[in-house]
């Protein structure tokens, strides 16, 4: 599977990286110029941009539905989800904010490198990331194979439960099917997120706080049930939630059926006040919208 290889640095102070999203910039500002894809690359004026961890989603510090205020899932797992980012790529004495804004680290930055086919529609870098050196020079084009993925900050992150898998169809069977085998052993060991996991036993929404607070399931499902609840306003009732997921059209494969669908209502149970998806993460892959 080729991939471009980027050198560069990764970057936090000033920024709010969380378990699956951090900065880079690389050595040759021009290299973004060579990501593949219909969206380029969206960089700020130093020449960073921001990246999406490929096939991992990490609870949300900081969210803002479409029409409601920021929100946040249970922050112990979400806090140590970013933290564990920072660490692995080598941060050391990061202090934050209360908007989760890093104020202070012991380096401006770290060295490291990305592997990357496109950005996708916010024109953030869809990457696998890696510290130290290099395996190949910036601008080359890289095969990676699940024994290199085994290296990489995304296998490390749903290795030891911090990430949920969240696939989407440009990433190779061969890797997810790697990064699988690690959610698996972490499901196994009861790591992070799947020692509390409700997604498909069932999230029951009873007070306002109980999505920020108590609530642990799959950040994609927290998002709709998020965007979801403010648009009532206080009101906890779930009776539209299904009306409302088969309204936002998410397109995705199932695996295990071998079925294209559209609408997350097609494998969501709402009873009541109880929430649970009938697939677990690792059986769906989804469309770039």
């Amino acid at each position: 599977m080729p991939f471009l290889l980027i050198k560069g640095v990764f970057r936090a102070k000033g920024a709010q990286p969380d378990g699956d999203s951090v900065r880079f910039k690389p050595d040759t500002v021009a290299d973004w110029d060579l990501v593949g894809g219909e969206t380029p690359v969206k960089r700020n004026a130093s020449g960073a941009a921001q990246l999406r961890l490929d096939g991992i989603d990490s609870l949300e510090t900081h969210y803002t539905p479409l029409h409601g205020t920021r929100m946040h899932q249970p922050l112990p797992l979400a806090r140590a989800a970013a933290d564990e980012l920072l660490d692995w790529l080598g941060f050391t004495g990061v202090e934050r904010d209360a908007q989760e804004t890093v104020t202070a680290c012991d380096q401006d930055e770290v060295p490291g490198f990305i592997l990357t086919r496109s950005a996708d529609l916010y024109g953030r870098c869809i990457a696998i990331a890696g510290r130290g050196e290099a395996p190949a020079a910036s601008g080359s084009q890289v095969f990676v194979d699940p024994e290199l993925l085994r290296t990489t900050l995304n296998q490390h992150q749903l290795s030891i439960g911090l990430a949920y898998p969240t696939y989407y169809r440009n990433l190779f069977p061969e890797l997810r099917n790697e990064l699988s085998a690690a959610v698996a052993t972490a499901i196994a060991a009861k790591l992070g997120v799947w020692a509390v996991d409700v997604t498909t036993s069932g999230a029951i929404v009873a007070t306002e706080t109980s999505l920020t607070d108590d609530l642990v399931v799959l950040p994609k499902l927290f998002r709709r049930m998020a965007d979801y609840l403010q648009l009532g306003a206080g009101d906890l009732s779930l009776a539209g939630f299904p009306d409302f997921l088969a309204q936002a059209k998410d397109r995705f494969f199932i695996l295990s059926t071998g079925h294209s669908t559209t609408g997350l209502d097609a494998i969501t149970e709402v009873d009541g006040n109880t929430v649970r998806m009938t697939h677990a993460a690792t059986d769906l892959v989804f469309d770039e919208k």
